[in-house]
């Protein structure tokens, strides 16, 4: 007797009922990520605004790599580079190890009540706008108004012209980003952390295990695979920066220019002065080098750690 071979359907209700779920993302995806790449033939033309958009493209004269060779002529090409990169280094191991250690701290809490509002207090700042943000900002450290300088006139000390002060502008914006942002980082660890199994904390427990030796022994290493994920996305994106944050909070001020200028703030300022080809040019770049620099740090860590490899 022959047995029989059962078909599968090639598409069930439940695949036709995850597909609607992922509709909306996929037309998201379609419409601001990948119907956008049209405009990348921009960097290798000499842009000239002529009527609409694509009769603008199709008009404008072919250059080839001039504007690649123009972004790197710019004199201050190298220092936004170099700004942009060392932002983001101290941002990615000062953002990683803090999140992590609120995380801990928070599923640590035995007072659920208590846990979520810390964790409402550390998220709320994450929805505000960068608008927002830079008038608190400005409402501490304006001349005139602002709470630091009138608690330095109080004590008897000189106030700062902080916006024209590019030393303390370093610090000030990486704790305005990791203000800003560590509640969704910690949220990520903290979901992670919550799956975790809670029979092995009882086995330790049971073994003589310290808080600390669960930690370092078993949390830690149980969360790798999510925390190197996260280590390698942000190193993907090391050419790119917060634009609010470089751009609005130190409210574009000319004496801060060479402290707070990156390459998102470069692009934004060549569309102001309708170098449309070289702010094209640099958003290129960016896009290359995150591309690279994701499948060069995942090969990396492939190669140490299969498991935690993203791809």
């Amino acid at each position: 007797m022959k047995q029989q071979t059962v078909r599968k359907k090639k598409f069930t209700k439940d695949d036709f009922q995850f597909s609607l779920l992922a509709l909306p993302t996929t037309i998201w995806y379609i419409l601001f990520c990948y119907m956008p790449m049209f405009g990348v033939i921009i960097a290798f033309k000499d842009y000239r605004i002529s009527g609409g958009f694509l009769k603008s493209i199709i008009q404008s004269k072919w250059i080839g790599l001039q504007n690649f060779q123009f972004l790197f002529i710019n004199p201050d090409i190298w220092m936004i580079i170099g700004n942009t990169l060392a932002y983001n280094a101290v941002m990615i191991i000062v953002g990683t190890v803090l999140t992590i250690a609120l995380a801990l701290l928070v599923s640590e809490l035995y007072n659920k009540v208590a846990a979520k509002v810390y964790q409402t207090v550390l998220f709320f700042p994450y929805f505000l706008s960068w608008v927002v943000v830079s008038t608190l900002v400005w409402g501490f450290l304006s001349y005139d108004m602002g709470m630091a300088n009138n608690i330095f006139k109080e004590i008897g000390m000189e106030p700062h012209r902080w916006y024209m002060e590019p030393k303390f502008w370093p610090g000030f914006l990486v704790f305005i980003s990791q203000w800003k942002g560590v509640g969704y980082g910690m949220v990520v660890y903290l979901a992670a952390i919550t799956a975790l199994d809670k029979s092995i904390y009882e086995a330790a427990i049971i073994d003589g295990a310290s808080k600390w030796q669960q930690i370092w022994g078993l949390t830690l290493p149980m969360m790798k695979t999510i925390i190197v994920l996260m280590f390698i996305m942000s190193a993907g994106h090391i050419f790119y920066s917060d634009f609010g944050l470089f751009y609005q909070v130190p409210r574009d001020s000319n004496s801060l220019y060479t402290t707070v200028s990156t390459l998102d703030v470069f692009v934004y300022k060549q569309l102001k002065s309708s170098t449309t080809g070289m702010a094209a040019a640099a958003s290129v770049l960016q896009s290359v080098t995150a591309c690279i620099l994701t499948l060069l740090v995942n090969y990396i860590v492939k190669k140490v750690d299969e498991e935690s490899a993203m791809i």
